[in-house]
This record gives structure tokens, sequence and C-alpha cells, in this order.
């Protein structure tokens, strides 16, 4: 990686504003079901207090659409963090503004600030040139660890950084280190295991990896569009109509390095409850819809995962979320962890599925970003990355 870090700098008696991603889970009582990304981004902050830095962090949470929604306030995160970094970590109720510049300048080394959701601010998806501004007042340093919203080109992630130095944190420099590696310098083969519901959200990975990848197995919802090109009847599953064309031509040029699954488990209806079976892909009948790979397909996986030398995997078998439909994503994730391979897990529900199936420490990375790993892969320039000072 070419772009400067947190090891690059010298932050001592200085303010750094660190964007971060909270992005968290919330029940509908406002408390945090998952707090990875805040474990995540604890590296970072605790080596600018240990260089005696005035800390300022700042995230988006959900959805606000430029304007404040109380149930998306970063309270929940304020509380979270001054239990696991063991120090007050005040909460402002705004992100820019008076209150915020004099709460800033009577700061101290070794003080932590959180502003509230970037996105409450309406400039801040814009990118506005003003709110990029008035963030950088704030600090003499930017650091951004917020992979998950790299992908992003907002005032917090890429604007901010016109104004300041701006370098990478440890989170960030980690991600792009390991799926960098797994991307360009692999231990071959290289195997990508690709599932998810949409095809049309991957096409730009196939295409990147098709020139570097030794095999791409295809899971998920996506592989019955695969189906449907091939001509099969594919019953009631879910295919994109629009991507057929397109999955046609992927496999032409592919060749024998998109694998496909060679059964599948089939329900009667999307429902825990449903009637399943196995059967092989040509032979889903009307009212009858593709949930996961079979038995057969696992086997084959686990059969490549095993004489794999790196082997990079998003989106997930079937629809893990309902317990039959769950054997392929989880085989997947356990054949990961007992592979010799180098593992790297793109995020999203596939990060999910190695947590649920208590496997992520045998993981050698999973990755913060689901959006951001998948662009990543595409091989696309992330904005919040392109932003940062060089080496």
């Amino acid at each position: 990686m070419n772009k400067k870090t947190v090891h690059d700098i010298d932050v001592e008696n200085k303010r750094v504003l660190v964007r971060c991603d909270f992005n968290v889970p919330l029940n509908d009582q406002g408390v945090i079901t998952n707090d990875l990304r805040i474990q995540a981004a604890l590296p970072t902050i605790r080596q600018l207090l240990e260089q005696n830095a005035a800390v300022i962090l700042c995230s988006h949470l959900g959805r606000p659409k430029g304007k404040p929604v109380d149930s998306l306030r970063l309270d929940p995160v304020a509380d979270r963090l001054t239990a696991l970094l063991d120090r007050t970590v005040r909460k402002l109720d705004q992100v820019v503004g008076p209150l915020v510049t004099e709460a800033v300048e009577a700061m101290r080394p070794g003080d932590v600030l959180l502003l509230e959701n970037t996105r409450f601010e309406a400039g801040e998806e814009a990118n506005d040139r003003e709110l990029s501004q008035e963030l950088a007042n704030l600090a003499d340093v930017y650091v951004n660890d917020a992979f998950g919203a790299a992908h992003r080109a907002h005032a917090s992630t890429a604007g901010v950084a016109e104004f300041l130095p701006a370098v990478a944190g440890l989170l960030l420099g980690k991600e792009l280190e390991m799926l960098g590696t797994a991307l360009e310098e692999p231990k071959r083969p290289l195997v990508v295991i690709l599932g998810g519901a949409k095809i049309s959200d991957k096409i730009g990975v196939i295409e990147n990896l098709l020139t570097k990848a030794e095999q791409i197995l295809i899971g998920g919802g996506m592989a019955n569009t695969f189906f449907r090109a091939k001509g099969y009847e594919t019953g009631d599953s879910l295919v994109e109509e629009g991507s057929v064309d397109k999955a046609r031509d992927l496999m032409e040029r592919a060749g024998d390095k998109l694998v496909l699954p060679v059964d599948v488990t089939v329900a009667d209806a999307f429902s825990a409850d449903a009637q399943t079976r196995t059967v092989e892909p040509d032979n889903v009948e009307a009212g009858w819809r593709i949930l996961d790979i079979g038995p057969r397909t696992i086997s084959l996986f686990k059969e490549t995962i095993d004489e794999a030398g790196t082997v990079i995997w998003n989106g997930p078998m079937g629809v893990f979320e309902l317990e039959p439909f769950a054997q392929g994503t989880f085989a997947i994730a356990k054949a990961l962890a007992n592979a010799d391979a180098m593992s790297v897990i793109g995020g999203g529900d596939s990060a999910s599925a190695v947590e649920e199936a208590g496997v992520s420490d045998a993981i050698s990375h999973v990755s913060t970003g689901g959006g951001a790993s998948l662009e990543f892969l595409e091989g696309r320039e992330l904005p919040g990355v392109a932003a940062l000072d060089d080496k």
C-alpha cells in the first residue's frame, strides 16, 4: 500500500480527527447487538492516545438522509467506547458548529470526543466542500479508519482529506494489505467463492477475477441466473432476467474456470417450515425454488478449497438465515477454517456467516466492509483511499 498510515505521522499534542465505521446494528431499544466494528477501531484509537493525541471520532449510522433521527444517534456507541477504552468518551449532539468547536478547543491530550452521526448533515453524502472544511477546522490531522465507508466519496471520508494531512488507520491499512495481497500476490491456486442473491452485484467482480483466479465457485441465488442462461427450468427461484445474457457471456469466456452447483436444495415455499428436497439444477419443478447448494456441491467446493493456496469468499451459498438452508454456507465457512489456504472473507453476510459458524478466529482476514470489499475486488479505486496522502 503506497498510502501513509498512522505509523508515518507524529501526533503528539495534536488534535486528530478519526473517521471510524460505527455503523453497528441496534435493536428496537437502541441497544447494540454486535460491536465488532467498534472493536475493530480500538487499535487505532489506542495508538493515537498512547502518542498523546486528542482524539475526535466521527462516523455515520444508518440512513438518516441528511437530518437528525433520534433512533440513529451515536449515544450507544459512546457508551460502548467508554467501557472498552476504560476512559470517558464525551458524545456531542452536533457534527459541526460553535458548540463542537468550543468542545474541541477545550480538549487536552488523551481526551476522546465523539461527534454526532455525520449523515445528520445534508452535506455529508453530497461531499459538500463547506462541511469538509468545517470538519477539517476541528483537527490538525485526519485519519481514515472506516474501510466500510471507503467506497463513498463523502465529506467525512474523502472531502476532509483535501484540507489536512490525511493517513490511513490501522484497520484500513490492514484491509488494503490483506485484500491487496489476496488479489495481486496470492499463493496459488487462487479460488474465489461468490454467492448472494444477485449476479448484477457481482458482474464486475467476476470480470476482474477471471484474469486473476484459477477457479470461481458460484452459489447462492446468483447461481439461478446462470442456470437460466444454460436453459434450465428454475421453478419459482429468484432469477435476474435482465442479467441472463450477461451470465451466458461470462460462462462462455470463463470456460471451466467458473464452477456452478451440481445439486441444489429446493423448497416449496420461502419458509423454515417448507418441504425440502435435493435435486439436480436442471430438475427444478414449478412451484419449487432453489434456496441452498446441495451435499454433492458442498463436497466439490470443499475439495477445491482444500487444494487452494488462497481463497476469497463473498456472499452466502443459500438463505442461511433460515436453518434448513444454512448447511451450504456453514459448510463452506468450516471448510475455510480447516484449510491451509490464506482465507479472506469479503464482509457483509459472509462475515456474519463465519461468526455464526463460530470459526471467525480461524479465518486469515474477515473484512469489515461488504460494499467496499466488493468494489475493491472489482478493481475500482475507493474514494476514501484515493484521498489519503501518498508515502
